[in-house]
C-alpha cells in the first residue's frame, strides 16, 4: 500500500462470459489489491455479477484478450496491474507473490502453471505452448515456460512496451517486446486448476488453439 492507504495494485481481469467463475475468483482477490473486470461482450450477465461482488467494470466492445487487457490497462490508476483470467484456474491469492519480484528489481514477474493432481490439460494447448516458450527461450533468451497467463508489471512502462495485438497473441507480443526491451522477467511456479464453470475461448478445442497458434506465430 502507499503512504496515502491506496492501492498499489489493479487486477485486471478479462471476461468473456465468466459469470459463473467470478465470485470465486472475486472473493479470492488480495485485500488491497483492486479488482477490474474488463466485459468483452459477455452474455451471461457477467458485468453485473461482477458489480454485484464489488469490482470495477469495463466494457471493451472490440473482441479479442487483447483488446480486453489493453483496456483494462489504460483504466487502471494504480503503478501496478495484475492480468489473469477470470475463469478461477489460477489463484489470485499467489499474486503477492509476483509483486514482491517488482519489489527485487523485475520489471515483470510471470507464473508458470503447475497443474493440479487429476487436472485434464489438452495436449494441443500444452504442445504448443512449450513449442512457443522454447523459441522464446533460444531466440530471445527469456528465461519462461509459459506464455503469462498470470502477469504483473508496472503500468507506465507496461504501456511503453507499445504491444499492438489485441487477440490471443497479446502476451506472447507482449514477452516479445519485454525481451527486446531488456526487461529482466522472473518466473515463478503457480498453481492451475479447472475452470470454475464455463468454456476455454482458447485451449477448450483445436480450433481455438489452432486460432491462437496462428496469433502467436504473427507476434513472433
Amino acid at each position: 500500500m502507499t503512504d496515502a492507504g491506496e492501492p498499489e495494485v489493479t487486477v485486471i481481469l478479462p471476461c468473456l462470459n465468466e459469470a459463473q467463475s467470478l465470485p470465486g475468483v472475486l472473493a479470492a482477490t488480495p485485500s488491497g489489491y483492486t479488482a477490474l473486470v474488463v466485459d468483452n461482450n459477455s452474455t451471461d450477465g457477467t458485468a453485473e455479477v461482477a458489480r454485484a461482488h464489488g469490482a470495477m467494470v469495463v466494457t471493451e466492445q472490440r473482441p479479442g484478450y487483447g483488446s480486453a487487457v489493453h483496456a483494462g490497462v489504460l483504466a487502471a490508476t494504480t503503478p501496478v496491474v495484475a492480468v489473469l483470467d477470470g475463469d478461477g484456474s489460477l489463484d489470485p491469492r499467489e499474486l503477492p507473490a509476483l509483486v514482491a519480484e517488482l519489489d527485487k528489481g523485475a520489471d515483470m514477474a510471470i507464473g508458470r502453471r503447475r497443474a493440479a493432481p487429476g487436472l485434464r490439460w489438452p495436449w494441443h494447448a500444452r504442445l504448443g505452448t512449450a513449442a512457443v516458450c522454447w523459441r522464446l527461450r533460444h531466440r530471445y533468451g527469456l528465461p519462461v515456460h509459459d506464455i503469462a497467463p498470470m502477469r504483473v508489471a508496472r503500468r507506465d512502462a507496461l504501456l511503453g512496451l507499445g504491444v499492438t495485438d489485441r487477440r490471443s497473441g497479446y502476451p506472447l507480443e507482449l514477452l516479445v517486446r519485454a525481451a527486446q526491451a531488456g526487461w529482466q522477467v522472473v518466473e515463478r511456479d503457480v498453481g492451475y486448476g479447472p475452470r470454475m464453470g464455463g468454456r476455454s475461448k482458447v485451449s477448450g478445442s483445436v480450433r481455438g488453439s489452432a486460432v491462437a497458434a496462428l496469433d502467436f506465430w504473427r507476434a513472433m
